[in-house]
Protein backbone atom coordinates (compact mmCIF):
# COMPACT_ATOMS: atom_id res chain seq x y z
CA UNK A 1 0.00 0.00 0.00
CA UNK A 2 1.22 3.50 -0.88
CA UNK A 3 1.93 5.34 2.47
CA UNK A 4 0.94 8.72 1.03
CA UNK A 5 -2.51 7.42 0.08
CA UNK A 6 -3.00 6.06 3.63
CA UNK A 7 -2.28 9.41 5.26
CA UNK A 8 -4.56 11.24 2.84
CA UNK A 9 -7.39 8.85 3.54
CA UNK A 10 -7.15 9.37 7.30
CA UNK A 11 -7.19 13.17 6.89
CA UNK A 12 -10.28 13.07 4.68
CA UNK A 13 -12.06 10.83 7.15
CA UNK A 14 -11.37 13.18 10.08
CA UNK A 15 -12.62 16.22 8.13
CA UNK A 16 -15.87 14.41 7.29
CA UNK A 17 -16.40 13.43 10.95
CA UNK A 18 -15.78 17.01 12.19
CA UNK A 19 -18.29 18.49 9.75
CA UNK A 20 -20.96 16.15 11.09
CA UNK A 21 -20.51 17.20 14.73
CA UNK A 22 -23.16 19.67 16.19
CA UNK A 23 -22.19 23.31 16.83
CA UNK A 24 -21.05 24.07 20.40
CA UNK A 25 -23.90 25.10 22.78
CA UNK A 26 -24.07 28.69 23.99
CA UNK A 27 -26.36 29.58 26.95
CA UNK A 28 -29.35 31.69 25.84
CA UNK A 29 -27.99 34.79 27.61
CA UNK A 30 -24.91 34.80 25.41
CA UNK A 31 -26.17 33.66 22.04
CA UNK A 32 -25.82 36.42 19.46
CA UNK A 33 -23.86 38.69 21.83
CA UNK A 34 -20.56 40.30 20.97
CA UNK A 35 -17.70 39.05 23.13
CA UNK A 36 -16.90 41.15 26.22
CA UNK A 37 -13.84 43.37 25.86
CA UNK A 38 -10.68 42.05 27.46
CA UNK A 39 -7.99 44.26 29.00
CA UNK A 40 -4.68 44.02 27.16
CA UNK A 41 -1.84 42.60 29.21
CA UNK A 42 -0.22 45.47 31.07
CA UNK A 43 -2.70 47.99 29.62
CA UNK A 44 -5.73 49.95 30.91
CA UNK A 45 -9.24 48.51 31.13
CA UNK A 46 -11.49 49.18 28.14
CA UNK A 47 -14.26 51.74 28.86
CA UNK A 48 -16.87 48.96 29.10
CA UNK A 49 -15.00 47.43 32.05
CA UNK A 50 -13.75 50.57 33.77
CA UNK A 51 -15.27 51.19 37.27
CA UNK A 52 -17.48 54.20 38.00
CA UNK A 53 -16.41 56.85 40.50
CA UNK A 54 -18.01 56.16 43.89
CA UNK A 55 -19.57 59.03 45.81
CA UNK A 56 -18.39 59.48 49.40
CA UNK A 57 -20.64 58.46 52.26
CA UNK A 58 -22.18 61.37 54.20
CA UNK A 59 -20.23 62.72 57.15
CA UNK A 60 -20.77 60.94 60.44
CA UNK A 61 -22.13 57.66 59.13
CA UNK A 62 -22.33 55.01 56.49
CA UNK A 63 -25.14 56.37 54.34
CA UNK A 64 -25.80 54.95 50.88
CA UNK A 65 -23.10 55.75 48.35
CA UNK A 66 -23.75 56.94 44.82
CA UNK A 67 -21.91 57.73 41.64
CA UNK A 68 -21.07 60.93 39.88
CA UNK A 69 -22.03 60.61 36.23
CA UNK A 70 -21.09 62.89 33.36
CA UNK A 71 -23.66 63.71 30.70
CA UNK A 72 -23.28 61.45 27.70
CA UNK A 73 -21.86 58.57 29.76
CA UNK A 74 -25.11 56.67 29.29
CA UNK A 75 -28.61 57.11 27.94
CA UNK A 76 -29.80 58.23 31.39
CA UNK A 77 -30.25 62.03 31.56
CA UNK A 78 -28.69 64.20 34.24
CA UNK A 79 -30.82 66.50 36.45
CA UNK A 80 -29.98 69.62 34.40
CA UNK A 81 -31.70 67.97 31.43
CA UNK A 82 -34.92 67.64 33.45
CA UNK A 83 -34.95 70.92 35.41
CA UNK A 84 -33.70 74.32 34.30
CA UNK A 85 -30.68 74.74 36.59
CA UNK A 86 -29.14 77.69 34.75
CA UNK A 87 -29.61 79.99 37.77
CA UNK A 88 -28.93 77.61 40.65
CA UNK A 89 -26.16 76.19 42.84
CA UNK A 90 -26.44 72.82 44.63
CA UNK A 91 -25.55 71.95 48.23
CA UNK A 92 -25.05 68.24 48.98
CA UNK A 93 -25.06 66.21 52.24
CA UNK A 94 -21.49 64.99 51.56
CA UNK A 95 -18.12 66.65 52.11
CA UNK A 96 -16.71 66.03 48.64
CA UNK A 97 -17.98 65.38 45.15
CA UNK A 98 -16.56 65.44 41.59
CA UNK A 99 -16.45 69.04 40.34
CA UNK A 100 -17.37 70.53 43.72
CA UNK A 101 -16.32 74.02 44.79
CA UNK A 102 -13.28 73.93 47.06
CA UNK A 103 -13.88 73.72 50.82
CA UNK A 104 -12.08 72.51 53.94
CA UNK A 105 -13.37 68.94 53.58
CA UNK A 106 -15.59 69.19 56.66
CA UNK A 107 -18.60 71.13 55.36
CA UNK A 108 -21.28 70.20 52.84
CA UNK A 109 -20.01 70.17 49.25
CA UNK A 110 -21.41 72.66 46.76
CA UNK A 111 -21.70 72.29 43.00
CA UNK A 112 -21.79 75.45 40.88
CA UNK A 113 -22.17 75.92 37.18
CA UNK A 114 -20.69 74.92 34.81
CA UNK A 115 -20.10 71.64 36.72
CA UNK A 116 -23.80 71.47 37.64
CA UNK A 117 -24.79 71.15 33.97
CA UNK A 118 -23.51 67.55 33.85
CA UNK A 119 -23.66 66.58 37.53
CA UNK A 120 -25.55 63.67 39.06
CA UNK A 121 -24.86 61.82 42.32
CA UNK A 122 -27.26 59.01 43.25
CA UNK A 123 -29.02 58.85 45.62
CA UNK A 124 -28.58 62.46 46.74
CA UNK A 125 -29.23 64.23 43.42
CA UNK A 126 -30.36 62.09 40.53
CA UNK A 127 -33.17 61.58 38.00
CA UNK A 128 -36.11 59.48 39.12
CA UNK A 129 -36.53 56.01 37.65
CA UNK A 130 -38.89 57.31 34.95
CA UNK A 131 -36.64 60.32 34.16
CA UNK A 132 -39.56 62.70 34.78
CA UNK A 133 -38.26 64.29 37.98
CA UNK A 134 -35.15 64.86 40.07
CA UNK A 135 -34.69 63.12 43.41
CA UNK A 136 -33.13 65.10 46.27
CA UNK A 137 -32.11 63.06 49.33
CA UNK A 138 -30.47 64.15 52.59
CA UNK A 139 -29.63 61.43 55.16
CA UNK A 140 -29.70 62.35 58.85
CA UNK A 141 -25.97 61.64 59.14
CA UNK A 142 -25.14 63.91 56.22
CA UNK A 143 -22.72 66.82 56.08
CA UNK A 144 -24.12 70.25 57.03
CA UNK A 145 -23.50 73.90 56.16
CA UNK A 146 -22.17 76.52 58.62
CA UNK A 147 -24.91 77.66 60.98
CA UNK A 148 -27.12 74.58 60.48
CA UNK A 149 -27.29 71.28 62.33
CA UNK A 150 -29.32 69.61 59.60
CA UNK A 151 -28.31 68.12 56.23
CA UNK A 152 -29.63 69.15 52.86
CA UNK A 153 -29.65 68.33 49.16
CA UNK A 154 -30.89 71.72 48.07
CA UNK A 155 -30.64 74.31 45.32
CA UNK A 156 -29.74 77.94 46.01
CA UNK A 157 -30.82 80.68 43.58
CA UNK A 158 -28.08 82.47 41.63
CA UNK A 159 -28.31 85.48 39.32
CA UNK A 160 -25.44 84.19 37.13
CA UNK A 161 -22.70 81.56 37.35
CA UNK A 162 -21.09 81.94 40.80
CA UNK A 163 -23.02 85.18 41.41
CA UNK A 164 -25.58 84.80 44.25
CA UNK A 165 -29.06 86.18 43.70
CA UNK A 166 -30.14 89.02 45.99
CA UNK A 167 -33.47 90.78 45.46
CA UNK A 168 -35.92 92.85 47.49
CA UNK A 169 -39.50 92.06 48.43
CA UNK A 170 -40.35 95.72 47.85
CA UNK A 171 -39.00 95.89 44.28
CA UNK A 172 -40.72 94.20 41.35
CA UNK A 173 -42.47 90.83 41.48
CA UNK A 174 -40.34 87.86 42.52
CA UNK A 175 -41.81 84.40 41.96
CA UNK A 176 -40.83 80.77 42.39
CA UNK A 177 -43.03 77.93 41.17
CA UNK A 178 -42.26 74.34 42.23
CA UNK A 179 -44.07 71.16 41.26
CA UNK A 180 -42.89 68.56 43.74
CA UNK A 181 -43.62 65.65 46.07
CA UNK A 182 -42.21 64.91 49.51
CA UNK A 183 -41.52 61.20 49.35
CA UNK A 184 -39.77 60.25 52.60
CA UNK A 185 -39.32 61.58 56.14
CA UNK A 186 -36.91 60.69 58.96
CA UNK A 187 -38.18 58.37 61.69
CA UNK A 188 -37.74 60.03 65.08
CA UNK A 189 -38.35 63.62 63.93
CA UNK A 190 -40.41 63.40 60.71
CA UNK A 191 -39.90 66.96 59.49
CA UNK A 192 -38.85 68.38 56.13
CA UNK A 193 -38.42 71.75 54.38
CA UNK A 194 -39.19 71.66 50.65
CA UNK A 195 -38.87 75.33 49.63
CA UNK A 196 -37.58 78.59 51.13
CA UNK A 197 -37.13 82.32 50.88
CA UNK A 198 -33.82 83.16 52.51
CA UNK A 199 -31.77 86.22 53.37
CA UNK A 200 -28.14 86.67 54.36
CA UNK A 201 -28.86 85.73 57.96
CA UNK A 202 -31.29 82.83 57.63
CA UNK A 203 -34.67 81.74 56.35
CA UNK A 204 -37.62 84.12 56.21
CA UNK A 205 -40.19 81.68 54.82
CA UNK A 206 -40.33 77.88 54.64
CA UNK A 207 -42.60 75.32 53.01
CA UNK A 208 -42.49 72.81 55.83
CA UNK A 209 -43.92 69.33 56.48
CA UNK A 210 -44.21 68.24 60.12
CA UNK A 211 -45.63 64.71 60.11
CA UNK A 212 -48.70 65.19 57.92
CA UNK A 213 -49.08 68.95 58.39
CA UNK A 214 -47.83 70.92 55.39
CA UNK A 215 -47.64 74.60 56.25
CA UNK A 216 -45.85 77.92 55.78
CA UNK A 217 -43.42 78.95 58.49
CA UNK A 218 -42.27 82.55 58.96
CA UNK A 219 -40.09 83.81 61.80
CA UNK A 220 -40.35 80.48 63.62
CA UNK A 221 -44.13 80.19 63.58
CA UNK A 222 -46.82 78.61 61.45
CA UNK A 223 -48.51 81.41 59.50
CA UNK A 224 -50.86 79.19 57.52
CA UNK A 225 -51.69 75.53 56.82
CA UNK A 226 -51.54 74.26 53.24
CA UNK A 227 -52.61 70.64 53.84
CA UNK A 228 -53.12 69.14 57.31
CA UNK A 229 -53.33 65.55 56.00
CA UNK A 230 -50.51 65.40 53.47
CA UNK A 231 -49.75 61.90 52.19
CA UNK A 232 -46.14 61.17 51.25
CA UNK A 233 -45.65 60.96 47.49
CA UNK A 234 -48.53 63.31 46.66
CA UNK A 235 -47.49 65.76 43.94
CA UNK A 236 -48.36 69.41 44.60
CA UNK A 237 -47.51 72.84 43.24
CA UNK A 238 -46.15 75.69 45.35
CA UNK A 239 -45.96 79.27 44.12
CA UNK A 240 -44.33 81.91 46.33
CA UNK A 241 -44.69 85.53 45.21
CA UNK A 242 -42.87 88.39 46.93
CA UNK A 243 -44.01 91.87 45.83
CA UNK A 244 -44.94 95.22 47.36
CA UNK A 245 -43.69 94.18 50.81
CA UNK A 246 -45.93 91.10 50.92
CA UNK A 247 -45.34 87.36 50.42
CA UNK A 248 -48.16 85.21 49.06
CA UNK A 249 -47.84 81.41 49.08
CA UNK A 250 -50.19 79.47 46.80
CA UNK A 251 -50.76 75.73 47.23
CA UNK A 252 -52.24 74.11 44.11
CA UNK A 253 -53.43 77.62 43.12
CA UNK A 254 -55.78 77.88 46.11
CA UNK A 255 -56.25 81.10 48.10
CA UNK A 256 -52.82 82.11 49.35
CA UNK A 257 -51.24 82.29 52.77
CA UNK A 258 -49.91 85.84 53.05
CA UNK A 259 -47.64 87.76 55.42
CA UNK A 260 -45.75 91.07 55.30
CA UNK A 261 -42.06 91.11 54.41
CA UNK A 262 -40.01 94.18 53.64
CA UNK A 263 -36.41 93.00 53.18
CA UNK A 264 -33.56 92.97 50.70
CA UNK A 265 -30.81 90.46 49.93
CA UNK A 266 -33.36 87.69 49.40
CA UNK A 267 -33.12 84.50 47.34
CA UNK A 268 -35.09 81.29 46.77
CA UNK A 269 -34.16 77.73 47.72
CA UNK A 270 -35.69 74.42 46.61
CA UNK A 271 -35.05 70.75 47.27
CA UNK A 272 -34.69 68.60 50.40
CA UNK A 273 -33.70 70.12 53.75
CA UNK A 274 -34.08 67.30 56.29
CA UNK A 275 -34.97 68.64 59.75
CA UNK A 276 -33.37 65.91 61.85
CA UNK A 277 -30.03 64.32 62.66
CA UNK A 278 -28.49 61.53 64.71
CA UNK A 279 -28.78 63.56 67.95
CA UNK A 280 -32.56 63.34 67.66
CA UNK A 281 -32.41 59.56 68.08
CA UNK A 282 -32.50 58.74 64.36
CA UNK A 283 -31.07 55.45 63.06
CA UNK A 284 -28.09 56.02 60.71
CA UNK A 285 -30.10 54.96 57.64
CA UNK A 286 -32.91 57.51 58.17
CA UNK A 287 -33.30 60.23 55.54
CA UNK A 288 -35.56 62.82 53.98
CA UNK A 289 -36.39 62.90 50.29
CA UNK A 290 -38.14 65.21 47.85
CA UNK A 291 -38.77 64.89 44.11
CA UNK A 292 -38.94 68.02 41.94
CA UNK A 293 -40.79 67.78 38.62
CA UNK A 294 -40.74 71.44 37.62
CA UNK A 295 -38.90 74.50 38.90
CA UNK A 296 -39.27 78.05 37.60
CA UNK A 297 -38.18 81.47 38.89
CA UNK A 298 -38.99 84.91 37.52
CA UNK A 299 -38.25 88.51 38.49
CA UNK A 300 -40.18 91.30 36.82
Amino acid sequence: MNPARGVLGVALGMATLTACLPAPFLPPSHQGEAPRPVAPVGGPLPAALAPQATAPSPAGGTGAAGTAVAAGASATPVPAQILDLSKWKLTLPVTSAPGADSNDGREAAQISRPALRTFSMPPYFTPTGDDKGVQFRAPVNGATTPGSAYPRSELREMSADRVPAAWSSTTGTNTISIREAITHLPNAKPEMVAGQIHDANGYVAMIRLDGTRLHVEHDGRNVGDLNTHYVLGTVFRIRMVAANGLVSVYYNDKAPVTFPLREGGLYFKAGCYTQSNLSKGEPPDAYGEVTLYDLRVSHS
